[in-house]
């Protein structure tokens, strides 16, 4: 990997992405922060580029001037919930072109280069949520389609130095979880007895984005407080 390490993470604003963001500056590399909000972080090799992720063109158009990232990261998200004869088409469109088309636009103009340069990794965020829950049926879709995916990249670039795996947090502490709206849908604590933190996520995506990690890909990886424990 060089020295002058670049890295783009989506939804770098709050939650998730920004604790990725802030332990990859802490780790030394260039970030290009996507996000439609503006940026929260001031750091010299921070450079923000505000976009709407669920906007095809606009996505396209702040992919192609990304080339040459050594590293993508898409923890850019969204959740919306709604239970059978109450879903809602746009609701689901939303979380698709966000969580899904986004990461397929930004991977297909970064990870051929990194392929090509024969060093590279990519991180997708998902969640625990894509196995299946009540109420979640398009969030669950949108997340499961991102383990397919990176699945079937990881089987192209195996051989180029490149890897590509999904994180998958349980109910984390962010703004997505303490939203008002959503409190008739509150999330569970898993057997920890407390919600996962962003910074827990992004250490382990830190250490998926160093030369350690290279013999790892293709693995979808829980962060769940023990809430995948037999019982």
């Amino acid at each position: 990997m060089p020295s002058d390490r670049r890295a783009v993470v989506t939804g770098s604003s709050s939650g998730i992405g920004r604790a990725i963001a802030q332990a990859l500056l802490g780790d030394g590399w260039h970030v290009s922060g996507l996000d439609v909000s503006p940026p929260t972080l001031d750091h010299p090799q921070f450079h923000s580029v505000q976009v709407n992720l669920a906007d095809g063109p606009a996505t396209e158009t702040a992919a192609q001037r990304l080339a040459g990232a050594h590293a993508f990261v898409h923890a850019a998200g969204v959740l919306r919930v709604g239970g059978l004869g109450s879903l809602n088409a746009a609701d689901g469109e939303l979380m698709w072109r966000l969580h899904v088309d986004a990461a397929q636009c930004i991977g297909n103009h970064l990870v051929p280069a990194m392929a090509a340069a024969g060093h590279g990794r990519v991180v997708l965020l998902g969640s625990r949520v894509a196995q299946g829950k009540a109420g979640r049926s398009q969030y669950a879709a949108t997340k499961a389609a991102l383990a397919g995916l990176s699945r079937s990249w990881a089987a192209e670039v195996v051989a180029q130095g490149v890897t590509v795996n999904v994180v998958s947090p349980a109910a984390t502490q962010t703004a997505m979880t303490e939203d008002p709206a959503r409190q008739a849908a509150a999330p569970v604590l898993p057997p920890i007895g407390r919600l996962i933190r962003p910074d827990e996520i992004a250490a382990l995506v830190s250490f998926l984005l160093s030369p350690a990690a290279a013999a790892i890909t293709g693995q979808d990886i829980q962060i769940c407080g023990g809430a995948s424990l037999p019982r």
